[in-house]
């Protein structure tokens, strides 16, 4: 029994040593391509560094043009209110659009100008449409 064990733990010995010897050599392969990739990449950021520099020094010497200082702008708004209805400003202006849009059969585009005259008495809103169009709406 004892010349079994001698026989099996032989070839398991050699086996395993053979695959190291084999294995062995490929990651040294391998860890001498991964310093040349390094070594490459680590001399092309160095160039570009310096391109970089280059040109942001030119960059910094002009001066940035100085912007006029903004004016406040004044801001409105403009309600009609009579007989228990409110409108604002911008609700008479749409009601106008849809009027040049779907009553006068015009393009949303081609509306250049647009004078509104209420008339709460009447319940009615005048319009002029581009100085040429005029005619009303019931708010």
């Amino acid at each position: 029994m004892a010349a079994t064990k001698k026989v099996t733990t032989k070839p398991v010995v050699k086996a395993t040593e053979a695959a190291v010897k084999t294995t062995v050599p490929k990651t040294e392969e391998k860890k001498a391509e991964v310093k040349t990739v390094e070594k490459k990449a680590e001399a092309k950021p160095a160039a570009k560094k310096a391109e970089v520099k280059a040109e942001v020094k030119p960059a910094a010497k002009k001066a940035p043009a100085k912007k006029p200082a903004k004016k406040a702008e004044l801001k409105s708004a403009v309600y009609v209110q009579f007989a228990g209805k409110s409108y604002a400003q911008e609700d008479l202006l749409k009601i106008a659009k849809d009027v040049w849009k779907y009553d006068l059969k015009q393009k949303a585009g081609d509306l250049t100008s647009v004078e509104l005259y209420v008339k709460p008495e009447e319940s009615m809103a005048y319009y002029v449409m581009n100085k040429e169009f005029t005619g009303s709406f019931y708010i």
